[in-house]
């Protein structure tokens, strides 16, 4: 077979490199001269702008990270669901939210309505959730682990209770004498969005919950941080995550393809802006660091140069090769011009050079 581009992934004998192109914000803001983004509604507000400008650009995707106690975006529902009612056709997610922190059946009725305002585009990342801003945070939303979890098991019983409401099976008795006629049989949470279950996403920061996420048959997030289980390059160990993840999938049956996306952040040198804010990173290697006192985690290096260096460079990044799609992570605090300025320069100078486009 004639491969007509390089960077191809290969899913049942297919080889394709076209990728969706979305960015990711993680909303953060602060009340500083120096930043574009001062308050909490500078955030929320700017998020629906770049989201709209992105559609407009033929960016495909607007994901947004969800942390709590901090100056960024936390409730991440009323975003989702106003940028649905602002667009038409591009994906809008998550990537991801805090599973210890979430009562998964509010969490399936707002994801519904939200999805239904958006027409059936979220794109919902999940994960067990990462170091937070304070100790234990989750119990102050009303949640402990049962005995004997840990909190990150806390957050994969959510995931999967969450999985399991978003079936749209009845489950609840109904009131012999309602307010209202009920339809027959148990009930359900509503509204439900059809299709919904297939969109969930798991953040996966090691190899084994990769291939546990294939097989409750959700689709994969990998960032720009992973747990250093080889010593090899982030977009070494993320290409293994990722194929020992379709091998799961493969293995539990699944009828549809998985989604795998991978998170960078890449820079293309196109001015004296781009030049002044990221020419001079130091940041070009991946580096070592614990995100726990005993886990040794991989932070992903950052890529900025002009275009075509930036492709070369790409084309060397075997995570991306093998993904469907990659989210831009975005300096939202430098304004939503400045940073549809950054996407256009990539779907523009850079995608079309890797066959992305």
């Amino acid at each position: 077979m004639k491969r007509a581009c390089t960077g191809q992934i290969a899913w049942d004998n297919k080889f394709t490199c076209m990728k969706k192109i979305g960015f990711l914000s993680f909303g953060h803001w602060t009340p500083s001269p120096q930043s574009l983004t001062r308050s909490a509604a500078d955030a929320l507000l700017q998020s629906i702008d770049l989201a709209v400008e992105a559609e407009t650009l033929g960016a495909d995707g607007a994901y947004f990270r969800v942390h709590h106690f901090a100056r960024q975006l936390a409730s991440p529902f009323p975003l989702l669901a106003a940028i649905g009612a602002k667009t038409r056709r591009i994906e809008i997610g998550t990537a991801v939210i805090d599973m210890r922190y979430e009562n998964p059946l509010y969490m399936a009725e707002d994801a519904g309505a939200a999805d239904l305002i958006a027409g059936g585009r979220l794109q919902l990342g999940i994960s067990r959730g990462s170091p937070e801003q304070v100790i234990d945070g989750w119990r102050y939303f009303g949640h402990r682990p049962a005995e004997g979890e840990s909190d990150a098991d806390l957050g994969r019983r959510h995931a999967e209770e969450f999985l399991d409401l978003l079936r749209g099976d009845g489950f609840a008795r109904p009131n012999p004498r309602p307010m209202f006629p009920n339809p027959p049989g148990l009930l359900r949470l509503e509204p439900h969005a059809k299709g919904l279950r297939d969109r969930i996403w798991w953040g996966a920061a090691s190899n084994a919950t990769a291939a546990w996420a294939a097989k409750l048959g959700m689709n994969l997030q990998t960032s720009t941080l992973k747990f250093d289980e080889t010593g090899e390059p982030l977009h070494v160990q993320q290409a293994a995550q990722i194929r020992a993840f379709r091998a799961a999938w493969k293995e539990a049956g699944h009828a549809r393809t998985p989604r795998v996306s991978v998170s960078r952040s890449i820079f293309p040198l196109m001015d004296d802006r781009d030049r002044a804010w990221f020419g001079g990173r130091t940041d070009e290697q991946d580096q070592i660091g614990f995100i726990h006192e005993d886990t040794r985690a991989i932070f992903g290096r950052g890529y900025a140069a002009e275009p075509g260096i930036l492709v070369e460079q790409l084309r060397k990044d075997e995570a991306i090769a093998e993904a469907d799609t990659l989210l831009l992570t975005v300096p939202n605090q430098l304004g939503v011009a400045y940073n549809v300025h950054v996407m256009e320069a990539i779907l523009t100078h850079v995608a079309p050079a890797l066959g992305w486009r």
